[in-house]
């Protein structure tokens, strides 16, 4: 414990102030408080998908750029999906029917997106056995 000095004031008597705190305020010293390198590893991060090294496409970008814009002008930085169909139909993204799709000739799945997903539901269903 330290004791600090006494003021002396006029009027007031002698006051002795004592400073009861430690060092190690919590019982812990302070490296055993810090969390090791294995720890960390174990922890499950949330990855933004901003922030990862990925090329994205120029459609994506738009996408995040748009969403960002409605975050920041609505103030709301958890849009419902509503919300989320609004800034979509804003970027000029429509439904079309069963008729127009045939009209135009479109096909919206190929070969190679059948196989991306079937790897993402893997490794989706990988992390929930992990869990």
């Amino acid at each position: 414990m330290t004791v600090s000095n006494p003021t002396h004031t006029a009027g007031q008597s002698d006051i002795v102030t004592i400073d009861r705190r430690r060092a190690d305020r919590r019982g812990v010293e302070a490296s055993e408080s810090q969390p090791t390198s294995a720890a960390k590893k174990q922890r499950r991060r949330h990855i933004d998908p901003t922030t990862c090294e990925r090329d994205y496409s120029g459609d994506e970008i738009e996408f995040m750029r748009a969403m960002d814009d409605y975050k920041r002008d609505s103030g709301r930085m958890f849009p419902t999906c509503s919300e989320v169909l609004e800034v979509i139909r804003s970027l000029g993204y429509l439904r079309l029917s069963d008729e127009q799709v045939d009209m135009l000739g479109l096909s919206f799945e190929t070969e190679s997106e059948e196989e991306h997903v079937d790897e993402v539901e893997n490794e989706f269903e990988s992390e929930l056995a992990d869990l």
